[in-house]
């Protein structure tokens, strides 16, 4: 990939020196705000808010998924799944045998999960699945929806408020982008979900910061977090860790940082105490 190869000069010796590091530092901002590929995501800079990360941004580029090239992206991901969809469909498959009805699919984009994982799994005739994202792609889910959503099971929703009550919390790389943590929203819901199935997790083992990501059509603030804040802001609120697993297909090169980099993200199945 482009982007191992092309940050490898500034991990070694020279990047550290101050003037070089100014060069190299500067030459990778011109090329970042630049990027237009949607191969691959970039990454820049590291914050200490998510605040700070968007300020970074320069108001000339798009910013976040509000915009109509971001909602128009990852059609094909309707039909179909990748290897580290399958945890995810196996947990789902069986929060469903024990009667969950309600799936609450924070950052779904149009209902991408919900389309691509019918083909293996078996729906419950009552399934009620909400997808929580910005109004444009929200929009264009609601449109994708009249032709491809024949049983009306597909509904959308623009505050994670809305995931009260809901048997299940389902977050596939999403949680990167919210300008709070999960703990936090969950911890201000009347009725938190009873299960909780995150995927393509950003975790790091000792860290938390923010950073910002370029997606090819816009610049989003995007959030890394400490292994102990995040499993432990969960486990602080009843939820019990079921399962987790690795995800090594996706990473995060933080160029200039490289202890602050990922080889792996992860994925977690939590279930809430009774």
């Amino acid at each position: 990939m482009n982007v191992l190869v092309d940050s490898r000069p500034h991990q070694d010796a020279t990047a550290r020196m101050p003037l070089i590091r100014g060069i190299l530092e500067a030459r990778y901002k011109r090329r970042f705000f630049a990027h237009r590929e949607l191969a691959y995501h970039l990454y820049r800079g590291v914050y200490d808010s998510f605040d700070d990360a968007q300020a970074s941004i320069p108001p000339g580029n798009a910013s976040g998924y509000d915009n109509s090239e971001s909602a128009d992206l990852y059609r094909e991901r309707t039909r179909r799944v990748f290897i580290n969809d399958y945890p995810m469909i196996h947990w789902l498959g069986r929060f469903f045998a024990e009667g969950a009805r309600g799936v609450f699919d924070v950052g779904g984009h149009i209902g991408i999960a919900y389309y691509a994982y019918q083909k293996y799994l078996s729906y419950p005739a009552s399934l009620r699945w909400t997808v929580m994202d910005v109004p444009a792609v929200n929009a264009a889910g609601a449109a994708w929806a009249k032709e491809h959503d024949a049983p009306g099971r597909l509904g959308f929703a623009d505050d994670i408020a809305s995931a009260s009550g809901a048997d299940v919390l389902f977050a596939a790389g999403s949680l990167q982008y919210l300008s709070y943590s999960l703990a936090d929203a969950l911890s201000a819901m009347p009725r938190r979900p009873r299960f909780l199935l995150l995927n393509s997790v950003p975790v790091h083992m000792r860290q938390s910061y923010y950073t910002v990501q370029n997606i090819g059509t816009a610049c989003c603030p995007y959030h890394v977090t400490a292994e102990r804040e995040f499993l432990g802001g969960l486990a602080s609120l009843g939820y019990e860790l079921q399962d987790r697993w690795e995800n090594p297909q996706r990473y995060c090169i933080v160029p200039f940082h490289p202890e602050l980099s990922l080889d792996r993200y992860f994925g977690f199945a939590f279930r809430l105490a009774t």
